[in-house]
């Protein structure tokens, strides 16, 4: 089900540099939106909304991942002056993300757990289980802590680095590491518990 389909070796866990173009057009949008540009502001959320929706979802449901992701966009544009270019874009843009959601998570007091095939959209970005593995796989997510989700959805989904982790979560690199062991366990015994013979 892909709880360890990534390598543990922080050697080959890194994203592929960022191409010079690439960068510099990602510069350009985000200097027009902070200047205010509606069009750029448009074209930015356009660009990332499946990717923030996608995250959001699998930390706070889908019942409520449109509201948390409209949050998400209007805490970009409010603080996009805080972004100084010392990470990528999309690194700042992560940890934003996972902030209002764990944000979002310690507002609700009550915390249900929602059956996946009801609350969260089937989705196959990046995903290669049958759905009913899937299913129970975000089932599991969704019993997590707040951090530990955000950690295993941002690695095993979305592929982020080591180094992207440690940086969108605030915590050293060997830690981002155990931690991520720890959550494979976890999952792993509570899908075993549900019957999950791997």
């Amino acid at each position: 089900m892909g709880l360890s389909s990534r390598s543990n070796d922080r050697s080959t866990a890194s994203n592929p540099p960022t191409d010079p173009e690439q960068a510099y057009e990602m510069q350009g949008l985000v200097d027009a939106c902070r200047r205010g540009d509606r069009v750029a502001q448009h074209a930015l959320y356009q660009r990332f909304f499946k990717r923030v929706h996608f995250v959001v979802a699998r930390m706070v449901g889908f019942k409520d991942s449109d509201d948390v992701t409209q949050s998400v966009f209007l805490q970009v544009f409010r603080c996009l002056e805080q972004y100084r270019q010392q990470s990528r874009f999309e690194t700042w843009l992560y940890r934003v993300t996972v902030n209002e959601a764990l944000q979002y998570r310690r507002r609700a007091r009550r915390w249900p757990l929602r059956m996946l095939h009801q609350e969260l959209a089937v989705d196959s970005h990046k995903v290669n289980d049958e759905g009913g593995d899937r299913e129970l796989l975000n089932r599991a997510l969704l019993e997590l802590p707040g951090e530990l989700r955000a950690l295993f959805v941002l690695r095993e989904v979305e592929g982020l680095s080591y180094r992207d982790l440690a940086e969108i979560l605030e915590m050293p690199e060997g830690t981002v590491a155990s931690q991520l062991n720890r959550v494979r366990q976890l999952l792993r015994q509570k899908l075993i518990a549900w019957g999950w013979e791997g």
